[in-house]
């Protein structure tokens, strides 16, 4: 806490004060191709601000078209060699992740950085179009979803490579208080005892649970088959975005007693850019970070068999509401991607 208000920087030298351009300072991303959920907006316009900066290809992926244009030409103004594209998502539906992850693999670029940003927060309870709770179905079955349909592409960029993978989950300290054992499995798209706050931090805690059993999986698939992908989780701080929009009058009021908590944009942007970008953690999977230095989270978020049961259990959630016929597309368009690149190296 003391770090958090005073801004004293913590082991690696960086703190809560730290800016995203300040922990990317020196870093030359111009190799690596990202995909930022939600960099349209907030903390995930200046990440993909940054990245850009450092040289990072951007593929910024929203629902909101529109918006996430405006901010494609609102980077270039300030940085007219960015190297930036827009791809349509919605976290709230499997048709649009499968539809997405098929037109990226089309576009047949690498994929080195998958930072998995976009988020809803504390709103009215109501289920997403494939019939889930919906902060749960965006914050963490989506992101989830899209994981695994890019998976492959990030393990063989990382094989063709010779550069490590990374992806990452942003969480939130809010997962320390979710329901009283961690994630509703039962009652889970249930409106009897839906606390949207506490709905939220379930979210939040499945977050970290993905990507400490994912980085788990790919320990074993590394020492097996050689992937070097990382798998991380950051809390990025308390920062005034669109996220607050369904508890504006609350927010306020909290941010009146604890104005000293507060991050600007930039500062809540920083954690991301060091787990994405920084050498310092070459190696480093299944953490997690707050302002930009390793941080213990909750019992149940280090709890593995939890992690486990969540993995099964959005797995099955997902095949329960999907078209096969909708995931073999995006499986073969990326067979195709990859015959094609296999030609080109051999040629």
């Amino acid at each position: 806490m003391l770090r958090l208000v005073s801004g004293f920087r913590g082991p690696n030298g960086f703190g809560s004060a730290t800016t995203a351009e300040q922990v990317t300072q020196g870093i030359d991303g111009t190799n690596f191709t990202a995909i930022i959920t939600g960099g349209a907006s907030g903390i995930g316009l200046e990440t993909s601000r940054v990245l850009a900066l450092r040289g990072v290809h951007v593929i910024i992926a929203a629902r909101n078209m529109k918006a996430a244009n405006e901010a494609k030409e609102k980077i270039l103004t300030q940085n007219k060699t960015a190297r930036l594209d827009v791809l349509e998502l919605d976290l709230c539906s499997i048709k649009s992740i499968t539809s997405f992850a098929h037109n990226f693999i089309s576009l047949n670029l690498p994929l080195n950085i998958l930072i998995n940003n976009a988020g809803i927060m504390c709103c009215p309870f109501q289920l997403s179009q494939d019939g889930i709770e919906v902060q749960f179905a965006t914050n963490h079955i989506g992101h989830f979803l899209l994981t695994n349909l890019l998976l492959d592409k990030m393990k063989n960029t990382a094989k063709a490579s010779g550069i490590q993978g990374r992806i990452v989950n942003l969480s939130s300290i809010a997962h320390r208080y979710s329901y009283k054992r961690g994630i509703r499995f039962q009652n889970i798209n249930d409106k009897n005892g839906y606390d949207s706050k506490r709905a939220y931090g379930q979210s939040k805690l499945a977050n970290i649970l993905h990507a400490n059993e994912l980085a788990r999986r790919l320990q074993e698939e590394e020492e097996e088959e050689g992937v070097n992908i990382m798998v991380n989780s950051v809390h990025p701080g308390l920062i005034m975005t669109p996220l607050f929009r369904y508890s504006r009058v609350l927010t306020k009021i909290l941010k009146v007693f604890s104005f000293f908590l507060w991050k600007n944009v930039p500062q809540g942007a920083a954690t991301t850019c060091y787990a994405a970008l920084h050498p310092r953690l070459n190696g480093v999977s299944g953490k997690y970070f707050a302002d930009c230095n390793e941080m213990k989270p909750s019992w149940n978020a280090r709890n593995e068999t939890l992690a486990r049961q969540l993995w099964d259990f959005s797995n099955d959630l997902i095949n329960s509401v999907s078209t096969p016929l909708v995931l073999e597309r995006v499986l073969i368009s990326h067979r195709k991607c990859m015959v094609s690149t296999m030609r080109k190296v051999e040629a």
